[in-house]
């Protein structure tokens, strides 16, 4: 039974990964990652970039996000809160598991920097039904 579930969990981050890599409109690099004092749990960080006009893509995460722009503008779009707007010196936290999405409404990439606390089995963005 534990090879089913493991088999699951290595097809369901394929399909996760095929499915960001097909969004042209956002470039996420790690970094860095690492375990942390909670077990089952990793710090990732990433440096995250959004093509004008773009949006990132509706999506969740096994744990927190919390983010610092360091150029362009933008939106932060989280399920039941209004859209945040953000621009260079912000930063936001998103909540383990909000479907959520960011869209550049600016002429310049949107760049910030993510740093993620997430349960290292699972994959590190999950897409979300629109």
């Amino acid at each position: 039974m534990k090879s089913i579930s493991k088999w699951t969990a290595v097809t369901v981050a394929l399909v996760a990964g095929a499915l960001f890599a097909q969004n042209p409109g956002i470039q996420r690099t790690i970094l860095q990652r690492k375990d942390i004092s909670m077990p089952g749990r990793e710090a990732v960080i990433a440096r995250v970039e959004i093509a004008p006009g773009a949006f990132a893509g509706r999506h969740t995460h096994p744990g927190e996000e919390i983010s610092y722009i360091l150029e362009g503008e933008g939106e932060i779009l989280v399920d039941g809160q209004p859209a945040l707007k953000v621009k260079p010196g912000d930063s936001f936290i998103i909540p383990n598991g909000a479907k959520h999405n960011a869209h550049n409404t600016g002429t310049l990439p949107l760049r910030m920097v993510g740093i993620y606390l997430v349960d290292k089995s699972q994959p590190l963005a999950t897409p979300a039904p629109q």
